[in-house]
């Protein structure tokens, strides 16, 4: 709630964002989702159906560094929270 409240998961969020595309991730992971939908065939996939594929491929390949980074920044801002 304290993330929330503060604004700073949103901040945290957009942090994430930016690593994700720096690092290539985000470009992978669109690249991952239109070779299935050649594969399927463009008609016959849903949101629903990428999704399931990819969203455990996606989670496997966020990179150690920007999973560090963030539980870091998480870290400092409860550390900092529980001081008031």
């Amino acid at each position: 709630m304290k993330l929330v409240e503060s604004g700073e998961k949103e901040k945290l969020m957009e942090l994430l964002r930016e690593r994700l595309v720096e690092c290539g991730w985000r470009d992978e992971m669109k690249a991952l989702c239109r070779a299935y939908a050649r594969k399927k065939g463009r008609n016959n996939v849903t949101v629903d159906d990428l999704i399931h594929v990819i969203t455990p491929k996606g989670r496997a390949s966020v990179p150690d560094s920007v999973k560090a980074e963030l539980l870091q920044r998480i870290r400092s801002f409860l550390m900092s929270t529980s001081r008031r």
